[in-house]
C-alpha cells in the first residue's frame, strides 16, 4: 500500500501589515500590549504609589475613579506580555497596591493592530498609543469593552468596509476638532468574557468622550453589530509615564 505523508504546513504570517505610499506591502512584527485594572479601598492616592511606579520602570497611567471615591485605575503597557508577570503581579502584590480589592469587571488585556493601510506601522502599533496614553494635556479618559455581533462577520467585505468607514468617520472629526482620541486593541482570546476590542477615549475634557460614545450609539455598527459595550471606567489621570521616560 502507498502511504501518502502529509506535507509540511506553510508558514503562516502573523506580522501586522501596512502599505506604503508606493503601494508596497509593509511588515512588522511588533505590537503593543496594554492591561488595564482597576482598584477600590483607596483612602487616599498618597506618593507611595507613584514612587512605586516610578521604581517599577514599566509604562502605564494611574487614574482616580471619577464613579468611586475609593476606587483607581491602572493601565501598563509594554511590547513584551512577560512584562504583565514579571513586573506589574509582583507590584501589585506590594504595598499599597496589596492592600486594594481588584474590580476584576474592568480588567481589560488587548494589543494594537493594523488595518493594513498605515504606511508607519512603529508609530501606529508602537509609538503614538503611548505618547496618546501618557499626554499630560489628556488626562481624561473612558475605557471599556466592545464585542461584535457574529453577524458582522457573516458581511462582505465592502459591507464591512462601509460599517467601519461611518464609526471610524465619527472617531477621526472628534480627533482633528482636538476634542477626542482613541485608543483601539484587540483582545480576540485575551478577555475572560469573550469581547473582541478594548477601546480607550482620551481628551482634554471629559464632556467630549461622553459625547462621542453618544454619537456613536446611532453608528449601523453599534446599533446593529455590537452585543455587548462596556462596563465603562471613567477616571481622570494622576500619573503618566513611558517606560524609561
Amino acid at each position: 500500500m502507498d502511504i501518502q505523508r502529509a506535507k509540511p504546513a506553510s508558514m503562516v504570517d502573523i506580522s501586522e501589515k501596512g502599505r506604503s505610499q508606493d503601494g508596497s506591502i509593509l511588515s512588522m512584527d511588533r505590537r503593543l500590549f496594554m492591561q488595564f485594572m482597576a482598584f477600590g479601598g483607596v483612602n487616599a492616592v498618597t506618593s507611595s504609589f507613584t514612587e512605586l511606579l516610578d521604581e517599577a520602570g514599566i509604562g502605564g497611567v494611574l487614574y482616580e475613579d471619577i464613579n468611586d471615591p475609593y476606587g483607581i485605575g491602572l493601565l501598563t503597557f509594554s511590547e513584551n506580555p512577560d512584562d504583565f508577570l514579571e513586573i506589574v503581579r509582583p507590584l501589585l502584590k506590594d504595598s499599597p497596591f496589596a492592600g486594594l480589592w481588584l474590580k476584576p469587571e474592568f480588567t481589560m488585556l488587548g494589543r494594537t493592530y493594523s488595518i493594513g493601510y498605515e504606511d508607519d506601522l512603529e508609530r501606529v502599533l508602537i509609538t503614538r498609543p503611548m505618547e496618546r496614553v501618557t499626554d499630560p494635556s489628556l488626562p481624561w479618559a473612558i475605557w471599556y469593552p466592545v464585542r461584535r455581533a457574529g453577524a458582522f462577520e457573516q458581511l462582505s467585505a465592502e459591507e464591512q468596509r462601509t460599517v467601519l468607514m461611518e464609526h471610524g468617520g465619527i472617531g477621526r472629526a472628534y480627533g482633528n476638532a482636538d476634542l477626542a482620541y482613541d485608543i483601539r486593541l484587540a483582545c480576540f482570546g485575551l478577555d475572560k468574557n469573550d469581547n473582541d476590542f478594548i477601546i480607550g477615549l482620551l481628551g482634554h475634557e471629559l464632556y467630549p468622550l461622553s459625547n462621542i460614545v453618544e454619537r456613536m450609539r446611532k453608528t449601523r455598527q453599534t446599533s446593529v453589530y455590537l452585543t455587548n459595550l462596556g462596563p465603562f471606567f471613567v477616571g481622570k489621570a494622576i500619573w503618566q509615564k513611558k517606560r524609561g521616560a
